[in-house]
């Protein structure tokens, strides 16, 4: 049984072994001349103004939401539609279902205002 794991192992210990060496002979062979201006903050080439951490509007977050779940729909309709005929009554009803449930949350959103941009 072990013979079956044997090439696995190796991979895995050439692998390990090649980005070891990688990483060693970067920090060997690699110049360290740090000064004041390549310690310092980078932001579109001049100083940062504002705090990195700073709040985003929760509509950025709604809209990137929206984007997932619809992004996500689509991941399910192509297989659906691969086996559609296989699957039957039940599968179509099943997708309308879900389908339906995306159509409700997208109609509450937009009433919301949630996709509305100043």
């Amino acid at each position: 049984m072990l013979e079956n794991y044997l090439p696995i192992l190796l991979f895995l210990a050439v692998g390990l072994g090649v980005g070891a060496i990688a990483i060693s002979a970067g920090k060997v062979l690699a110049p360290n001349k740090p000064s004041e201006e390549k310690l310092s903050p980078y932001e579109c080439g001049f100083e940062a103004f504002e705090d990195s951490r700073m709040k985003f509007d929760v509509r950025y977050y709604l809209v990137a939401i929206l984007f997932i779940i619809f992004d996500l729909e689509i991941a399910f309709l192509f297989p659906w539609a691969i086996v559609l005929d296989e699957i039957g009554v039940f599968g179509f009803w099943a997708m309308m279902l879900f389908l339906g449930v995306l159509v409700v949350g997208f109609i509450y959103e937009w009433k919301k205002g949630a996709l509305e941009w100043e």
